[in-house]
């Protein structure tokens, strides 16, 4: 099927499913916080925590700064009826590791935590999502590991190609939006700060939301959070990751009105991936797409996972 008549045959089916209801037969009013099973794997001696909600062909969920694994509640309550949902909390969040020092949270180390907990669901192949730093770290491993990697979902992180040629050559606009991460870069190290500050910048609304927020955060490392900036956002930016074509599908989604990836990094992506591509822009929905578009993006993340099986 031409590549344009597949993404109008996952829309149709998106659509369908939005109108049926419910994305699975769990009971809606049972939040998949209180669902989930907890798992630790271990990586060269740190331990990564995630969760898992459902059974079947696994789909690992990796998320971005500042966030831990509960941004992808709506997706993993809409897949769990035909998937095994997995999401991690990254390094420095929640209830993974905390390891101090800026190399250990150099990309390749991250990656690594993607494998370990890939060994630990004791799985050989599995659907990686990823948004914003989840987002850079499911690209790469997709690079590295593409004999695990049977399909690879990115929310609002452009191909780091792409993302590196804004960088190189950007308007007036993309130099100021990009100006937070060189401050997250510059800020000393101190033990001491709180990691609960950031808190708001994820947790969207609802006071039971907020409050799992407050808690996954009172318990994160903020120097963790930032040095995931300090550690790798200058080898994305300036175009220094090793990149290699990619040969699964790949399904895309895109905030239009994100300042912190600019959509112009979408350019060109179709030109590194071997397998199709399918691109879906959001145009009133900013960085978190996946809270903020959960409806259209959870059910066409289903109409195309479930295409592909």
């Amino acid at each position: 099927m031409p590549r344009h008549l597949f993404t109008s045959a996952v829309f149709l089916l998106a659509s369908f499913l939005i109108a049926a209801g419910p994305l699975s037969g769990a009971d809606p009013t049972t939040d998949v916080f209180d669902r989930v099973e907890h798992h630790w794997a271990d990586h060269d001696g740190v331990t990564i925590h995630y969760v898992t909600l459902g059974e079947g062909h696994p789909i690992l969920f990796v998320h971005g700064f500042p966030d831990f694994w509960y941004t992808w509640r709506e997706q993993m309550a809409a897949l769990e009826g035909s998937f095994k949902t997995v999401a991690i909390d990254t390094r420095g969040y929640n209830q993974s590791d905390k390891p101090r020092g800026v190399e250990n949270y150099d990309m390749d180390v991250l990656v690594g935590d993607i494998d370990a907990v890939r060994r630990d669901l004791g799985v050989e192949r599995m659907t990686v999502v990823g948004h914003d730093w989840g987002g850079v770290q499911a690209w790469k491993y997709a690079m590295d590991h593409p004999e695990h990697t049977q399909r690879l979902v990115i929310m609002n992180l452009t191909h780091p190609n792409g993302f590196a040629a804004v960088y190189a050559n950007p308007t007036d606009a993309q130099r100021t939006s990009t100006q937070y991460a060189r401050r997250f870069i510059d800020t000393p190290m101190d033990d001491a700060r709180s990691a609960s500050p950031y808190a708001g910048m994820a947790r969207g609304s609802g006071t039971e939301v907020m409050a799992r927020y407050q808690e996954a955060f009172d318990r994160s490392y903020a120097d963790g959070m930032l040095n995931y900036y300090r550690a790798n956002y200058q080898d994305v930016a300036k175009g220094n990751l090793e990149i290699s074509q990619l040969p699964m599908p790949v399904l895309q989604f895109h905030g239009l009105l994100d300042t912190a990836v600019d959509k112009d990094g979408l350019k060109d992506t179709w030109n590194w991936i071997d397998g199709d591509y399918t691109l879906v822009t959001l145009p009133k929905v900013g960085h978190w797409v996946q809270r903020d578009g959960a409806e259209i993006v959870s059910a066409t993340m289903k109409a195309w996972l479930m295409a592909r099986q």
